[in-house]
C-alpha cells in the first residue's frame, strides 16, 4: 500500500516545490512516486506561473535530512520472484523522468541533503542547480546488488574528470560534498542549518532568472573540502586500464592502503556487472543523455532477463545481490561467475544488444 502523500507538491510565489515524503524508506522511489513527479514537472513546464522548480527530501523529523536512497529494491526483488511485469513500466517511466529532468527548460534546483543514491541521483544530476550539504552522501552503488549505475548513470559518471567515473561506477564509493563538487556531481554546498531559510527565500524570490538565483545561492553557499578526489592520480592510473581484471590485479599488486581498499571493494561486487558497468561508462562517453538512457533500458531488460546466460529473473545477479544485501542480509552473495577473471566478453556484450527494434523501443520518443 502506497501512502497518498509520498510526493508533496505546491506552488509558492513563482516556484513549484516538491518534497519527497517517504522517510521510512529514505524516500526510495516507487512507481506512484515516479508518476507523481513526472505529472508535476510536465504541468509546471507549461505553466507560466511557475518559473522554477525545487525538490527536496525528508526524514522522520520533517523536511530535509535525506534526499532519496534510490529505487525501491525490495519491490524489484518481489517482482522478480513473482514474475510481476510492472518492472517494465517502472524502468521505462523512471528513465523518462530522468530525461525530463536533464532537459527541463526551467531552473530545477535539487537540495541533495543526506543520502543521494541510485534513483536519487537520477532525479538530481540533470538539475540546473545541484546543492549539497555537509551531511550529503552521494553514490551509485549498484554493482553491490548485481546491477549497473543506471538512471543516466552512464551519462553523468562518464563526464566526471579523468577515470573517476569508472572508479565511482565500479566501486560504488560514497562521496561527500566537497568531492561531489570536485567531481562535477554537485555545484554548491549549503550549511544544513540554513536549508529551511534558503528554501523559504527561494520561494520568495520575485524573479527566477539566472542572476537572481545566483545571488540567492551566493547568500547561503560555503566552501567544502574534497578528500577522496585527492587520490586523482591513483584513480586515473588504475581505473583507465583496459579491463576489470587488469584494474583489480594492478590494485592488488600495490601495497598502499588506498589500493588494497579499492581492490577489496571490487572483489565484493558482482564480477559480471563490474564488466558490464565498465563497458557502459566507456560507451556512454560518446552518447547523448537520451541515447544513454535507451542503452540502459536495454541493459536493465537483460539484467532482469539474461536469456543469453540461460537464466531466469530469480537466478540473476540482481536477484542474488538484493537477497544477500537487503532480504536475508547474510552479505554473502553467490555471484555467477564468482571471480572477476572468469567473466568473458560473450557474457557481457549481449547486455548492449537491444531487445527492441528502433521504432518499438520504449524510450524511442526521447530526443
Amino acid at each position: 500500500m502506497n501512502h497518498p502523500n509520498e510526493v508533496i507538491t505546491e506552488i509558492q510565489g513563482r516556484v513549484g516545490l516538491i518534497t519527497l515524503n517517504r522517510p521510512t524508506a529514505l524516500n526510495a522511489l516507487n512507481l506512484p512516486m515516479i508518476r507523481a513527479l513526472t505529472q508535476s514537472l510536465l504541468a509546471w513546464r507549461d505553466d507560466d506561473r511557475v518559473q522554477a522548480v525545487a525538490v527536496r527530501g525528508s526524514n522522520k523529523a520533517g523536511p530535509f535530512g535525506a534526499f532519496c536512497a534510490g529505487g525501491d529494491i525490495r519491490y524489484f526483488h518481489q517482482a522478480m520472484l513473482g514474475g510481476d511485469p510492472s518492472t517494465e513500466d517502472f524502468f521505462t517511466e523512471e528513465y523518462t523522468l530522468n530525461h525530463l529532468v536533464h532537459r527541463y527548460p526551467k531552473p530545477y534546483i535539487a537540495f541533495m541533503d543526506g543520502v543521494v543514491m541510485g534513483g536519487g541521483m537520477g532525479i538530481s544530476q540533470g538539475a540546473s542547480h545541484r546543492l549539497v550539504t555537509e551531511r550529503s552522501k552521494l553514490a551509485m552503488p549498484e554493482t553491490l546488488i548485481g546491477l549497473f549505475p543506471d538512471v543516466a548513470g552512464g551519462y553523468f559518471l562518464s563526464r566526471c574528470p579523468g577515470s573517476t567515473g569508472e572508479w565511482l561506477a565500479l566501486t560504488g564509493t560514497t562521496v561527500r560534498a566537497g568531492d561531489a563538487i570536485a567531481l562535477g556531481l554537485a555545484d554548491h554546498c549549503l550549511p544544513v542549518d540554513t536549508l529551511p531559510q534558503a528554501w523559504a527565500a527561494l520561494a520568495g524570490l520575485q524573479s527566477l532568472d539566472s542572476a537572481s538565483i545566483d545571488r540567492w545561492i551566493t547568500t547561503y553557499s560555503v566552501a567544502a573540502t574534497a578528500d577522496e578526489s585527492r587520490a586523482r592520480g591513483q584513480i586515473d592510473h588504475y581505473f583507465a586500464k583496459d579491463s576489470v581484471a587488469a584494474i583489480v590485479q594492478a590494485l592488488e599488486a600495490d601495497a598502499s592502503d588506498w589500493a588494497r581498499h579499492n581492490a577489496a571493494l571490487l572483489r565484493q561486487r558482482s564480477p559480471l556487472m563490474l564488466h558490464v558497468a565498465l563497458e557502459q561508462i566507456r560507451r556512454a562517453r560518446h552518447l547523448t543523455v537520451a541515447q544513454d538512457l535507451r542503452m540502459e533500458r536495454d541493459m536493465v531488460r537483460h539484467a532482469f532477463f539474461p536469456r543469453h546466460l540461460g537464466r531466469s529473473a530469480v537466478h540473476t545477479e540482481t536477484a542474488e545481490g538484493i537477497r544477500a544485501l537487503v532480504i536475508d542480509k547474510d552479505y554473502a552473495p553467490r555471484w555467477n561467475p564468482a571471480c572477476i577473471e572468469n567473466v568473458t566478453e560473450d557474457m557481457v556484450l549481449p547486455f548492449f544488444d537491444s531487445p527492441w527494434c528502433a521504432h518499438s523501443h520504449p524510450l524511442r520518443a526521447l530526443d
